[in-house]
């Protein structure tokens, strides 16, 4: 009988201990897993490397854990994206877009919560570096942590952290067979591994750790980690969330002037005028400066010509932050109040 195709195999690291704050992470798998190869690509929980850096939020007796679950949330995020009763999509300061800013209150016990490591990146670094001093070998780290995804029930691992390995298979230019260039493929290697590695450590077996073996991996140079994984926000068709677009919207103050402001103004307004098309106005934006264009939305006969009117301003105001710019609205007026006059400031948050 012939032998079957050498392929990838994903292998469980069984017999490590609970973690905690202060222990040797790299040291533990070493001692479970002395069979540990060259080109093996070691993938670890991101909570395990949370509990050994002490990324923990201490519960006191009686304190309500929940409500401390929230207020980390909040701390942890620099945007909410979306949010639903006491569900909040949020980005934390990784850069990762996460339900609950990735807070785990599974897994432990009742007395804490745990949070993503502050620099997953760095942490792989530091894992792989080590794991080489114990056993003399050339692995890969990758770190992950459990997401939920966008239009598709249910969770999957992805990368929070890697070392040793590219993040993305770029496959940009590449021809297939068929003779089609591709444009835009690349593909989240390190997303792959952690979901793969999720088959055989799992959700409540408790083995933490797994070892994928059997694929070709490049040592990239520079070794940036997962920092290719984070769109950037220009790149983001969905930065917003629907029930918190309006919420979201902040005027901004010292704004830094971007180029193209009167065309996205003209078109922020076709755009809410085509949602409310009984109320037809006219725009006219001038030579007032850079970042700043004149607005005049016709006469307004009557009080309720003139809400609608605002109602107008307010829906082009918020397709212009969808868009991504920040603006902050002046009124001028007229006497008698017979248009809608003002000065809107728009660009970018100075830094």
């Amino acid at each position: 009988m012939s032998e079957p195709p050498a392929g990838i195999s994903v292998l469980p690291v069984e017999g490590l201990p609970e973690f905690t704050p202060g222990d040797d992470l790299a040291a533990a798998i070493a001692d479970a897993a002395p069979w540990l190869a060259d080109g093996d690509v070691v993938v670890v929980t991101s909570k395990a490397v949370s509990k050994v850096e002490g990324r923990l939020v201490h519960v006191p007796p009686g304190a309500d854990r929940e409500a401390m679950r929230l207020q980390a949330v909040e701390q942890e995020a620099v945007r909410v994206v979306a949010r639903r009763g006491p569900l909040a999509i949020v980005e934390t300061r990784q850069g990762w877009v996460v339900a609950a800013a990735g807070i785990d209150a599974s897994n432990i016990g009742q007395d804490a919560l745990v949070l993503l490591p502050e620099d997953a990146d760095a942490s792989a670094r530091s894992l792989r570096a080590r794991l080489g001093e114990l056993l003399g070998v050339d692995v890969a780290v990758v770190v992950s942590d459990t997401f939920g995804r966008t239009w598709r029930e249910g969770l999957t691992d992805v990368a929070v952290g890697a070392a040793g390995i590219p993040a993305l298979t770029d496959h940009r230019g590449a021809v297939d067979a068929w003779g089609n260039r591709l444009e835009t493929t690349r593909v989240a290697v390190v997303d792959e591994l952690a979901s793969a590695a999720d088959l055989v450590k799992g959700k409540l077996s408790g083995v933490p750790v797994a070892v994928v073996r059997g694929l070709p991996v490049d040592r990239p140079e520079p070794d940036t980690g997962t920092r290719a994984l984070v769109r950037r926000a220009a790149d983001d068709l969905f930065p917003y969330g629907a029930r918190d677009l309006v919420g979201a919207r902040r005027p901004g103050t010292g704004l830094a002037a971007r180029a193209g402001e009167r065309e996205a103004v003209a078109q922020a307004f076709r755009v809410a005028s085509s949602a409310l098309p009984e109320f037809p106005v006219v725009l006219r934006h001038g030579g007032a400066g850079d970042g700043v264009v004149d607005v005049h939305l016709g006469d307004v006969p009557s009080l309720t010509t003139a809400l609608n009117l605002g109602a107008l301003l307010g829906a082009a105001i918020v397709q212009l932050h969808a868009e991504g710019w920040t603006t902050r609205w002046e009124p001028v007026g007229t006497p008698g109040g017979s248009s809608l006059v003002g000065r809107l400031w728009l660009g970018t948050p100075a830094s």
